[in-house]
């Protein structure tokens, strides 16, 4: 057996090393924080914290040896997380209209996302998550989406296992009571999203109403940026339809539309030109015939991320200038 590898990990220097086992944790740390926040930018910032403190950990030259760097890292992040949490609460006291969290979208070509793929929630589920105390959120994003012990979330968490086992169900309970255990098939999420905006764009008013819900609910996160935007949710079939005829009759200067994946759902990606407008998703029916909420992401603050030629899936038939 060649010695070779042994022989270059020797050759690290401790900036090198503490790089490399960073970076190869990096996506799950951002899922986790991802999850955990609902932004994009927070998470960023999150991650840069956490690299710090690891880089620092490294730079003691009297600091014992890490004997599982993934939990270590773990630990970090999601106390950094936590700790951010009072800030982002406060800018949402003051957030215009209703907050939606800002999307991540998926580069499906690239092998690095395939944790963003396999653990990411739906919007709706995350929508939901706002609703948990941060120490819930945290222990139902560790536990329910990346299957951590309860014990090893009391380590994380500084926390007892006793206290982690109390506030895993009533976690778990909150969440499933607004958001039951159901999971639209992703290619089937994606027809009824084409669909929908085929007959948004089309101004076909019967073909929308047989797509809605009665009891539909659309969400349109503009935070004060987008006059169009609706201040509250909007409720029912009859409402959410108009509410997307008004839209379509003054569509955004040389509108795209592009299909693919955004965190956990099959969406719909808007441009104006190059400029991302929209991401809106579908939450469908358990029967998958109709769609109940759907949410509109329009906050350019939020959709700063978000670029035509990273975005994936394919070109829809919503072009037109």
């Amino acid at each position: 057996m060649s010695d070779t590898p042994a022989a270059a990990d020797s050759a690290e220097s401790p900036v090198e090393a503490a790089t490399r086992v960073f970076t190869g944790h990096r996506e799950l740390l951002f899922s986790i924080v991802y999850n955990m926040l609902g932004s994009v930018a927070d998470t960023e910032d999150v991650l840069q914290e956490t690299w710090l403190s690891w880089a620092r950990k490294h730079g003691q030259a009297t600091a014992p040896e890490i004997d599982n760097p993934r939990a270590y890292l773990v630990r970090i992040a999601v106390n950094h997380a936590l700790a951010r949490q009072a800030a982002i609460s406060r800018r949402r006291e003051a957030y215009v209209g209703p907050w939606l969290p800002e999307p991540r979208v998926a580069d499906t070509s690239d092998a690095g996302d395939r944790t963003l793929r396999t653990e990411s929630v739906s919007m709706a589920v995350l929508v939901v998550l706002e609703t948990l105390t941060p120490l819930e959120r945290a222990v139902f994003v560790l536990h329910e989406v990346f299957g951590y012990a309860h014990a090893e979330i009391a380590g994380i968490l500084d926390r007892s296992p006793s206290a982690v086992r109390q506030l895993a169900p009533r976690a778990r309970e909150h969440v499933h009571a607004r958001r039951p255990r159901f999971r639209a098939d992703p290619v089937v999420q994606r027809q009824v999203t084409e669909r929908f905006v085929a007959a948004a764009l089309g101004g076909d008013m019967a073909s929308l109403l047989r797509l809605l819900a009665p009891d539909v609910t659309m969400w349109t996160g503009g935070g004060g940026r987008v006059p169009a935007a609706a201040l509250r949710p909007v409720t029912g079939r009859e409402k959410v339809a108009r509410l997307m005829a008004g839209y379509a009759s003054r569509p955004p200067a040389d509108l795209r539309v592009r299909f693919g994946q955004v965190g956990g759902d099959q969406s719909a990606v808007v441009f104006s030109g190059d400029e991302p407008f929209a991401v809106v998703v579908m939450d469908l029916t358990p029967e998958g015939d109709q769609v109940r909420e759907i949410y509109a992401v329009t906050n350019p603050e939020k959709l700063a991320g978000v670029r035509l030629d990273e975005t994936p899936g394919r070109e829809g038939d919503g072009d037109r200038a």
